[in-house]
């Protein structure tokens, strides 16, 4: 017995088959240890009883930036905007060109030796203002002076002092002329009772009107309505170009807009056109139309930018239009009360025309001096100077010009200056640059900056410019990101001149 069961411990034994529960309990541990790292649970705070899966925490970043990712390839200003799909309409609408067009779509080489107008700048500042005066110095001259060496004329109602006429000698190789203001441009006229408008002036501080408790500020929108253009240093030119303190310019301006004004045979030509506070002229329109009345002018096409479009006369239905109801009896209607009486004249509006607001805004301009002394710009000054509005108003250079050139031009003596970017206080208007029309940058090492480092950063900023966009005209522009175009906000006067100037050329 003993020998057979020691034959019988040396045989080798069958393995047991394994149940369903054993395979499956197999299957598990094989795939386990590879989903185990993320299926460990994480508790949301140290003592919190809550927890979830390691696997959810990593993968919510994820998904964020997958988001983030299909935001900005969706923003309109995204360079991935060309992974949009074809026919999608362009961002920026093109102008009809009936009257007017760009001058010159995205970069040229800029051409030192070509011919030059007969033009200078034009700045008024005061002594205090020269670090504003400087910003648009440095500004103007990186962006198209150091290539055309334009002249400065620096106006002031007092004597400049000689810190600021160093200065600013050392932030231009162009010519600059100082010259002080006349008092018979500066100030209250003689037939003006200065008490009665220094009173005036004061209503309008206490009412808060925007600058108008500010009497230098009155005497400033007349002397830029009426007189700049009369100065002795601007006798000897026939173009001016309105440079203010503290303003910036995006673009380079590669081309001698002058010149360009000249060949087209412009007269006035802007690149913000904004709506005024209707509560600084409350009657400059009534005595801008007086003045077209009495000359017996009519609008060659550009007043109609200045004014409100008539209401819509009401649609009648037609009969078989179900919301149609048949109007009432006249024997009915002469009951009502008020029915046959002439309706309440507007207070606002003359020849049934009414102001909408809008000018061109004036700090920046490019301008034909000769327009603005004719005998017809003169004329119209004159009349509203004697209105007082300058001072028992706010009235502003800006409407001035702009209504004088609504009675006096037509669309094809106005320029749009829509390459410029430009910013002066919180409004700006920026372009997009033109498709496949940018050429190299040339650096500007400005040596009025000291600080060699400083100097180099300042030039490397405007080395990377803003992406090219379909219908974009801008050369080589870096716009301002911390505030929206003024063609964005309520109250521009982009559609106004748009529709005057023959309407969009695309959708």
């Amino acid at each position: 017995m003993d020998l057979i069961h020691n034959l019988v411990k040396r045989l080798p034994s069958s393995q047991s088959l394994p149940s369903v529960t054993d395979t499956s309990q197999q299957q598990k541990n094989r795939i386990s240890p590879r989903w185990a790292f993320f299926r460990r649970r994480v508790r949301l705070k140290g003592n919190s009883s809550i927890s979830i899966p390691l696997g959810a925490v990593l993968l919510f970043p994820c998904i964020v930036i997958i988001l983030i990712l299909v935001l900005v390839v969706r923003h309109p200003s995204s360079p991935a905007g060309i992974l949009m799909p074809a026919g999608a309409p362009p961002a920026i609408r093109k102008i009809n060109e009936k009257y007017d067009k760009v001058f010159m779509t995205g970069c040229l080489d800029p051409q030192n030796k070509g011919p030059r107008a007969n033009a200078a700048f034009v700045v008024l500042a005061r002594n205090k203002e020269l670090d504003g005066v400087v910003q648009s110095l440095k500004s103007i001259e990186r962006h198209f002076n150091r290539w055309f060496h334009y002249p400065y004329v620096f106006l002031n109602d007092a004597d400049f002092n000689s810190t600021f006429k160093e200065t600013v000698a050392n932030y231009t190789s162009a010519p600059v002329e100082f010259g002080k203001i006349d008092p018979s441009m500066w100030g209250y006229p003689d037939w003006v009772d200065s008490k009665v408008a220094k009173e005036g002036i004061a209503k309008q501080g206490d009412a808060a009107i925007m600058y108008g408790g500010m009497e230098s500020y009155h005497h400033m929108c007349r002397f830029y309505s009426g007189f700049f253009y009369k100065h002795e240093l601007l006798q000897k030119y026939t173009w001016y170009w309105r440079l203010e303190p503290e303003i910036k310019y995006f673009c380079d301006i590669t081309y001698d807009p002058f010149i360009h004004m000249e060949i087209a045979n412009k007269t006035y030509g802007f690149t913000i056109a904004v709506k005024e506070l209707k509560e600084t002229v409350p009657n400059i329109f009534r005595y801008a139309s007086a003045y077209k009345r009495m000359n017996n002018l009519t609008s060659k096409g550009l007043w109609e930018m200045f004014i409100e479009p008539p209401p819509e006369e009401p649609k009648s239905l037609p009969t078989d239009d179900p919301s149609y109801r048949p109007p009432l009896p006249e024997e009915i209607l002469k009951t009502e009360p008020g029915r046959g009486l002439l309706p309440e004249p507007d207070p606002e509006a003359m020849e049934e025309e009414k102001y909408n607001m809008c000018h061109f805004w004036s700090n920046f301009e490019i301008a034909r001096l000769d327009w603005f002394r004719s005998k017809a710009y003169e004329d119209f000054f004159q009349m509203m100077d004697r209105s007082g509005g300058f001072w028992m108003e706010r009235w502003g250079d800006a409407p001035i010009h702009s209504l004088a050139a609504g009675a006096l031009l037509s669309p094809k003596d106005i320029h749009y200056f829509r390459d410029f970017g430009y910013r002066h206080t919180t409004i700006q208007h920026c372009p997009a640059n033109a498709p496949a029309r940018q050429l190299p940058r040339i650096p500007y090492l400005e040596m009025t900056t000291q600080d060699e480092k400083k100097r180099k950063e300042e030039d490397e900023y405007w080395e990377s410019y803003d992406s090219e966009k379909e219908n974009g005209v801008g050369c080589r522009c870096k716009c301002d990101t911390d505030i929206v175009d003024v063609e964005g906000k309520q109250g521009s006067c982009l559609a106004e001149w748009v529709g005057v100037a023959g309407g969009w050329a695309s959708p």
